[in-house]
């Protein structure tokens, strides 16, 4: 029993070697493990087999085969794979080990640039502790620094609603999103505790 040969096949290896089936004469072009259970020593011995007989091959694998009732239950609940535990976060202040790619070589400091700036900003966020997270980014979004008084504050937020308001720039409206965020900073930088 012999199929015609088509030139596209998810799997296919062009390989002048003939099927590994005692008698079989076509083209062992599809790798097919010797058995169909998996090993937990790593990856199983496999096979090379032409089409017809990979299409066999494939329609006798039962993944549930050798597995009890509960286990085949376990195996297709939509949970499945989604039990185990993940890492717990670190408290604020203690930092993960490197990972082990850290020691590769970065001559440019495109990395590790980009990461020492992230560290920096941190920094700066910690050791001022009168604004929480956020209230630093809507800071630096508003283009200010913890140092700004209340007055700073309401000349800057002027100057970029100003800056981003349509009617000022011409019935522009590219800049609402940029509008609405800084009316939101300013909201929230107004009721913090540095400018209560």
């Amino acid at each position: 029993m012999t199929s015609p040969r088509h030139d596209r096949f998810h799997g296919r290896v062009a390989r002048d070697a003939d099927c590994t089936v005692p008698g079989c004469r076509e083209a062992g072009e599809f790798r097919a493990p010797l058995r169909h259970h998996i090993s937990q020593d790593g990856p199983p011995a496999y096979r090379w087999l032409c089409l017809d007989h990979v299409r066999q091959f494939n329609a006798g694998y039962d993944f549930f085969a050798g597995m009890t009732d509960d286990q085949i239950y376990a195996a297709q609940s939509p949970m499945a794979g989604w039990e185990s535990e993940t890492r717990a976060f670190r408290a604020a202040g203690s930092a993960d080990l490197p990972p082990r790619w850290a020691d590769f070589k970065d001559p440019m400091d495109a990395l590790g640039g980009r990461f020492r700036e992230r560290m920096d900003e941190a920094r700066r966020e910690a050791a001022d502790p009168r604004f929480s997270r956020e209230e630093h980014r809507a800071l630096k979004l508003l283009q200010l620094d913890g140092s700004a008084d209340r007055s700073t504050l309401r000349r800057r937020y002027a100057e970029l609603l100003r800056q981003y308001h349509p009617d000022r720039n011409g019935g522009d409206r590219r800049f609402e999103k940029r509008l609405t965020e800084v009316m939101d900073a300013y909201q929230l930088v107004k009721k913090s505790r540095a400018f209560a």
